[in-house]
């Protein structure tokens, strides 16, 4: 643990934060069934609230006050304005140690990144920066310091959520069309429209790729198959 300390004094949010692509956001104009699934589909407590699009981060919700007022709320539609908290901004070169401090000593335990071009890059709550201290529970699919390609003996490849787009075409020869995200996580969160759970498979650009390795915030390996 005293190395996890020593660590998260050196790091800085923009290596362990939940980039763009793998964020769960709430939109201002959600239906009610769109609200509730996406609380319940993804497990989270905090949420942050978009308007247009990624960018326009327009505050925080908890997942207790969302489902309270769906409960009040005889409406089809919910007004969630109401209920929004201000939604902590950083840079993404703040230390890690530092928000931490941020984190325990105000009320608001999530912290939306900002870039050099005030975009937002991605997220982060304290539990995420708790796990560098403690540690992080790993289990048989998700080895440490595991390649981010490797071969199978059947032909498929286990491939890390964080491997680029790029990187990967030029692996295996693939032409994946990389839209709106970066790595082949980002690919697959973009086609189920949701965060992956272990199981959970798409198809893209002649493959298949199957989430082998998730926990609640991110989807971290997958085994990637020719359809």
């Amino acid at each position: 643990m005293i190395e996890g300390v020593l660590e998260v004094s050196r790091r800085e949010v923009h290596e362990v934060m939940v980039q763009r692509s793998s964020m769960v956001v709430l939109r201002l104009d959600d239906s009610r069934e769109k609200l509730l699934s996406t609380i319940i589909s993804s497990g989270h407590s905090r949420f942050p609230v978009i308007g247009e699009n990624r960018d326009e981060v327009v505050g925080s919700l908890l997942a207790k006050d969302v489902l309270r007022a769906l409960t009040d709320s005889p409406e089809d539609k919910l007004e969630i304005k109401p209920l929004l908290r201000p939604v902590t901004l950083i840079p993404e070169t703040k230390r890690l140690d530092a928000l931490l401090d941020e984190f325990l000593r105000g009320r608001n335990h999530l912290a939306v990144v900002v870039d050099e071009y005030g975009g937002t890059a991605g997220l982060l709550t304290i539990e995420d920066v708790l796990e560098q201290i403690v540690g992080e529970i790993g289990d048989e699919h998700d080895p440490e310091q595991a390649p981010e390609l490797v071969r199978q003996d059947d032909g498929s490849f286990l491939v890390s959520a964080k491997m680029r787009i790029e990187d990967f075409d030029e692996e295996i020869g693939s032409e994946l069309d990389t839209g709106e995200f970066d790595t082949v996580g980002g690919l697959v969160i973009h086609r189920l429209g949701r965060l992956p759970r272990r199981g959970d498979s798409v198809e893209a650009g002649g493959w298949r790729f199957e989430v082998v390795s998730a926990d609640r915030r991110r989807v971290k390996r997958l085994r990637v198959s020719r359809t």
